[in-house]
């Protein structure tokens, strides 16, 4: 239907409580996930969808995300004249050329809805990605990414989509969990949206497809979060205007075939240390090895 979109929204503004003391100074966005900040993984699978333009929706003490993505210009010299090429390539147009970066400010810790709100300037009339960074959705060894797939979903049909997965039963309670009616879909496919709560008792789930923090959203959600009230936790809850959404418009869900990781929380980040690290040329190895004999001692 030549629906594009070229605008994600990176909320960047937590406190990061999942992981103190780490994130006490360093923003947990720039932690590292072997070696690179989980930041620049989540924008490097914005770009890899067609994405051109960057939204992050921060606050103060949290500048070193954006000066990441831009030139170093001292380290650069240093390496060049060093000939560590091989550095100085990992370092050197993080940014490609094409693609612009914006930060907006959330000055009040509102909640998912609020920060997605402050961006609304920016954003316009468009329709819009949000990637929640916390969550890195690893597809290795995949061609595409799982947002790439759920991008060109979106361009085919001009409907919004959810990428979804399935959780253990007795965790839905920790998501954000869409309604399908009951209908079965395989991994890159797309089925329309009944509804979505926002952590649902266990008894009353509506199913177990959880959402994990990738979204391709109507312009006209910036309108209802504009009016949604706090809802759990106090706050202005996403999933509260896009519930309210659902009652005049359609949205799909888009089943991952990927897995993500949550870099929010100190186990899914050990975690995806270690899934990136058997992936990675240099650490892939010594990893195994070492994994091979703590297995082995244990």
């Amino acid at each position: 239907m030549g629906s594009t979109i070229s605008k994600a929204i990176i909320p960047v503004a937590g406190l990061g409580t999942r992981v103190l003391p780490a994130s006490k100074v360093i923003p947990k966005e720039m932690m590292p996930v072997v070696d690179k900040p989980v930041i620049q993984y989540v924008v490097e699978e914005a770009i890899s969808a067609g994405i051109t333009e960057i939204i992050f929706v921060t606050r103060s003490g949290k500048a070193t995300i954006e000066e990441h993505f831009y030139s170093h210009y001292e380290l650069e010299s240093v390496l060049e004249r060093n000939s560590k090429l091989s550095a100085l390539k990992a370092v050197k147009n993080i940014l490609p050329a094409g693609v612009t970066i914006t930060s907006v400010r959330q000055d009040h810790p509102l909640g998912l809805g609020h920060a997605i709100y402050c961006a609304a300037a920016v954003t316009g009339s468009d329709d819009f990605a949000v990637l929640l960074p916390d969550m890195l959705v690893n597809n290795y060894p995949q061609k595409q990414t799982d947002l790439s797939l759920m991008t060109k979903k979106y361009e085919d049909s001009g409907i919004g989509q959810i990428m979804v997965e399935p959780v253990p039963m007795d965790l839905v309670d920790r998501y954000g969990i869409v309604n399908c009616n009951g209908i079965d879909f395989s991994s890159g496919e797309s089925c329309a949206i009944n509804s979505v709560v926002e952590k649902p008792p266990v008894e009353s789930a509506p199913s177990n497809l959880s959402i994990n923090g990738r979204y391709i959203l109507p312009s006209r959600i910036m309108e209802l979060l504009k009016e949604t009230q706090p809802g759990a936790g106090g706050e202005i809850q996403l999933t509260d205007a896009i519930d309210q959404y659902l009652k005049e418009g359609a949205l799909h869900a888009f089943r991952m075939s990927g897995k993500t990781y949550d870099c929010g929380s100190k186990t899914g980040y050990i975690q995806a240390n270690i899934a990136y690290g058997l992936q990675h040329p240099e650490t892939a190895s010594g990893l195994k090895a070492y994994l091979r004999e703590i297995n082995h001692s244990a």
